[in-house]
């Protein structure tokens, strides 16, 4: 499996979970909590499922392909780490929001969401836009 494919995988899942945010966001806005919720909680499986996948991939399963193409190119390595960034960041807020929003803590969870979505935009514009994959 070379780094283009995987990279490619990641910008649809980013695309995906992005469409999934948007329907929670909508849903929310309408006053449906319960599917709002429902659909958080498949985000955020979605998001570690990738997360889990590119490691395993990138560690275990073909480490020198992942690694030659953006240790070796300089801008691949430097676009990688922005979108590091705003991902690291954001998958360690999701866990955070997930849980204030399971119990009810609607004042945090609500900033919580708005930090969330400024890191995931982050996420989407550097990770679809920005992200080689030769």
């Amino acid at each position: 499996m070379d780094a283009g494919f995987i990279i490619l995988i990641l910008k649809i899942a980013v695309i995906a979970v992005t469409v999934l945010l948007i329907g929670s966001i909508l849903a929310v806005w309408r006053g449906n909590y319960r599917l709002h919720g429902r659909i958080n909680i498949v985000v955020f499986v979605l998001t570690i499922v990738a997360l889990i996948g590119l490691e395993v991939i990138a560690r275990m399963l073909s480490p020198p392909r992942f690694f030659e193409t953006f240790f070796d190119d300089r801008d691949a390595t430097f676009e990688l780490g922005v979108h590091l960034c705003f991902s690291m960041p954001a998958a360690g807020v999701l866990p955070l929001m997930l849980y204030t929003g399971l119990t009810h803590r609607r004042w945090l969870h609500v900033r919580l969401a708005g930090l969330f979505l400024a890191l995931w935009i982050g996420t989407f514009v550097t990770g679809v836009f920005f992200l080689p994959t030769k």
